[in-house]
């Protein structure tokens, strides 16, 4: 017997010796990223680049069978970009399973007692991501080390891990910028501009609002992820890299600050908290100090890449890391602050902070160590709690559903009958791209006593991501909040209003009462409405002022060759009246018929030229200012006018100062800061290429451009550049108010538009402008007083300003928070029309094209840019 017992533990040593050194041959025949790349991930001034990145993803893909490889879409710039399927050989064999499980359950597609047992069967889904903001340079490095160690560890944690999870893993979100940073860095090492960051926008057209596209969907790397985290996958935990924390922390995390948006379900904040304290209790344990939370941050916001998910019944997680460059720092412990992030102690006695971070040597693998920890942390929870996981993104969806029922509306419908169509069918896309379930009608139908069309869509609040549809279609009342009684207001993180069809002059009927009407699902997108040529077009064809997509046709027309007019008032042909402003196209390569088609537009033919005041206009060529301190506003601009086909020339300071204007029909400054377009960058911050700004030449150019005949276009801060510099008639009405007496943070304010003006014509005459720390303008008048008195004096000529838009006299917020409005900008012009010499110059108190949403103040730029291209 004792024989027996020693030759089967002698046998059972062996199999586990032999299972062992298979596991260690197994990760041995496995690269690591420091194989590929010739260097530790994090060692101090190394940095990969995508390249790499993309071979290392491929190699790993290819010696492992735990990890599976997808490219999911192209970049701008057409760099690919990929997802990794992190787990365990079996799981990845039924991946299809595991994907169907989690949508069911997400979308409610199962009765309560099929959900309870798909929860126990299926695995937790978690998203994981870095590399979005590329100047946060750890997190793209560090996700080749956190693929590599959670397909090769066999801890008994990594083995947990990928039984109970499908992580989902982006190891760069936005390769364009990674590759811009990366370079920038490497050409910078060794010099005194080691540090500093790059003097062009890291995405092609948004820059840093690459975590600010999240809704509206506007390019293709949000529209990518959003078709796996909302379309596809549906999992339960979203997790965002970034950086940097608080000054002397060494990461900042949830629980995060007030406020909640109450259309977010009590257990997202509550699941947000629980992935917080893990991370926490993990570093604790850890001995790794500087975890911070309740800081900044809050929960209200939709737009970012963690707080989408809320909307959708997921946790949504983002945690900034310090440390954002390879180059190392050093932190004196001598002067550790006594608080840090706005007044945290750092005694440890403060709830948010119990363990901080005395200083000393700071490295770049801090970062990514920091960064690891937390995913482990929260991996390893979804491990533990997978079918509760499951299950309450069920229960949270079924409740949402149940809600609708229970405080309605029962639905939204979206009618043909609007002011621009075009746009009209853009916001249906916008809800579509963020998983909203839409309805199109077979048949025409009446609700309420309005007849609508075939072809109207129907949205059901009956939907397991109620939350995020109510949250575009509806208005925001952020809450006054005070940071101390008595004290100054706790402004909005980032906007505080957004709702949709308000930003895009769309017209959505709430319908409270159950109807009921033939319809079909719309599946992935909706198309245009069937565009329509009437009449004999011998003459040419005629475009409604009212669709921004007539814009994109007669643009394509120009292109063409084809000849192109703008009406200068209303006219009548048969029994129509057309307003004015209208486009008249003809002639060219490009087929009217084929364009109105694809944009859903209807096109009236004229047989005869109308009888009407025309004016004839070329292809508008514009010249957009770029300054060497990266600007979103011009990469939105930028981005605004690709997609209409405007032709555009991007213009540095150089060119400015130097090149001749007078071939643009338009210059375009974009909102920056009158000093920073003035001066620009300090030889102490950049390479002196990339130093100064337009300076006193370029301000002059631009000043002659305009007395010989230009047109200027001025947004938001950029308009208190020209008054200052041209010497306009025209005062900032809110410069040197004190924040804690008006403020308006990102909110959409009440607009009147002078409809007859031609730079407002296809404009309704009331609108949402997004107010983003705007302005308002004072038109200069004449003072007779002198000394305490008041003289008779003959009066001066008034200042040739014409008023566009001005801000309403009462009511002013339509969505979101704002403090003085009413005192300090209501009915005060909010985009003007200046002569100066020869030319004009417009300028708009607020961003008519703020992050590609405001689609109901883009023409006043279109007509602005026409009114320039006029012959």
């Amino acid at each position: 017997m004792t024989i027996t017992n020693a030759w089967c533990k002698t046998v059972l040593l062996i199999l586990v010796l032999a299972i062992s050194c298979i596991s260690v041959t197994v990760a041995q025949t496995i690269p690591s990223p420091e194989d590929v790349y010739g260097f530790k991930v994090g060692t101090d001034y190394k940095l990969a680049d995508y390249s790499q990145i993309e071979d290392y993803l491929s190699i790993l893909d290819s010696s492992s069978e735990r990890v599976q490889k997808v490219e999911i879409g192209t970049t701008v710039l057409g760099r690919k970009m990929y997802i990794l399927f992190i787990s365990s050989e079996e799981n990845l064999k039924d991946l299809d399973k595991w994907k169907d499980i989690s949508a069911k359950l997400a979308r409610v597609q199962v009765s309560d007692d099929e959900a309870v047992k798909l929860a126990e069967e299926g695995k937790a889904v978690v998203w994981i991501d870095g590399g979005m903001h590329s100047t946060e340079l750890a997190h793209g490095q560090m996700t080749s080390e956190l693929a590599y160690t959670l397909a090769t560890s066999e801890s008994t944690e990594m083995k947990k891990i990928r039984e109970n999870v499908i992580t989902i893993l982006m190891p760069v979100m936005n390769p364009d910028g990674l590759d811009i940073v990366v370079d920038w860095y490497k050409k910078n090492l060794g010099t005194a501009y080691e540090t500093s960051r790059p003097p062009i926008l890291y995405h092609y057209y948004m820059g840093h609002d690459n975590n600010r596209d999240w809704f509206m969907n506007t390019m293709p790397e949000t529209y990518h992820v959003t078709k796996i985290l909302y379309n596809e996958w549906y999992p339960q935990i979203v997790y965002n890299h970034h950086q940097s924390s608080p000054s002397w922390t060494k990461i900042s995390l949830p629980p995060y600050a007030d406020p909640v948006n109450p259309r977010i379900h009590p257990a997202i904040t509550a699941g947000v908290s629980e992935v917080g304290s893990a991370m926490t209790k993990r570093f604790s344990l850890e001995n790794m100090p500087g975890a911070i939370a309740d800081n900044f941050y809050t929960m209200f916001w939709n737009g970012g890449g963690r707080t989408v998910p809320y909307y959708h019944n997921m946790i949504g997680i983002l945690t900034e890391v310090g440390h954002t460059t390879p180059t190392p720092r050093f932190y004196d412990p001598e002067k550790l602050p006594k608080t840090v992030a706005g007044g945290t102690p750092t005694d440890g006695t403060d709830i948010m902070y119990p363990d901080p971070w005395k200083g000393g040597e700071s490295h770049f693998r801090d970062a990514v160590d920091y960064m690891l920890t937390a995913t482990w942390a929260t991996l390893d929870l979804a491990a533990d709690r997978k079918s509760n996981y499951l299950y309450n993104i069920y229960k949270m969806g079924a409740s949402a559903i149940e809600k609708s029922k229970e405080e309605g509306p029962f639905a939204y419908v979206i009618g043909k009958d609007q002011w621009d169509a075009f746009e009209a069918v853009n916001l249906v896309n916008v809800l579509l791209k963020g998983g909203i379930e839409i309805e199109k009608t077979t048949k025409s139908f009446e609700v309420n006593g309005k007849k609508y069309e075939k072809g109207a869509y129907v949205i059901y609040t009956a939907q397991a991501f109620r939350p995020y549809l109510m949250d575009l279609m509806e208005k925001q009342n952020y809450p006054t909040r005070f940071k101390y009684p008595g004290g100054p207001p706790d402004t909005p993180y980032d906007l505080a209003g957004w709702t949709l069809p308000l930003q895009m002059g769309i017209t959505v009927d709430k319908i409270a009462e159950p109807f009921e009407v033939a319809t079909k699902k719309v599946v992935e997108s909706a198309p245009y409405y069937e565009g329509e040529v009437k009449g004999n077009a011998s003459f040419g064809y005629l475009l409604s002022a009212n669709s921004n997509a007539s814009v994109k046709v007669t643009n394509k027309i120009l292109k063409a060759g084809g000849t192109a007019y703008k009406t200068n008032a209303s006219f009548k042909s048969g029994k129509t009246t057309y307003p004015p402003g209208a486009y008249i196209v003809s002639g060219g390569s490009a087929s009217v018929e084929n364009i109105a088609a694809e944009y859903g537009l209807e096109v009236t033919g004229l047989s005869a030229e109308p009888k009407v005041a025309m004016t004839k206009v070329h292809a508008p060529k514009v010249g957009l200012y770029k300054s060497w301190v990266a600007n979103m506003d011009e990469g939105w601009t930028r981005f605004i006018m690709d997609e209409y086909s405007f032709e555009t020339d991007t213009l540095h300071d150089i060119d400015i100062q130097t090149k001749d204007l007078s071939q643009y029909d338009v210059l375009i400054i974009p909102s920056q800061r009158p000093k920073s377009i003035l001066h620009g960058n300090s030889p102490l911050k950049m390479p002196q290429k990339f130093t100064g700004g337009i300076g006193l030449e370029g301000t002059v150019a631009l000043s002659n451009y305009v007395k010989n005949g230009g047109t200027l276009l001025a947004f938001d801060q950029a308009s208190n550049y020209i008054i200052e510099q041209f010497g306009l008639p025209l005062k900032d009405a809110t410069e040197g108010i004190d924040s804690n007496e008006f403020f308006i943070p990102g909110s959409l304010i009440k607009t009147a538009i002078d409809t007859t003006h031609p730079l407002a014509f296809g404009m309704q005459d009331t609108v949402a402008v997004s107010f983003n720390k705007s302005r308002a303008f004072v038109i200069d008048k004449q003072s007779k007083k002198g000394e305490g008195g008041t003289e008779e004096i003959k009066n001066a000529p008034l200042p040739e300003v014409e008023v566009i838009a001005t801000y309403a006299e009462k009511d002013l917020l339509m969505s979101g928070w704002a403090m003085g409005e009413k005192k300090y900008i209501a009915k005060k012009p909010a985009m003007v029309k200046a002569t100066y010499g020869k030319g004009s110059v417009v300028l708009f108190a607020f961003r008519p094209q703020f992050r590609a949403q405001p689609r109901g103040t883009y023409k006043l730029i279109f007509n602005s840019i026409f009114e320039g291209a006029a012959e």
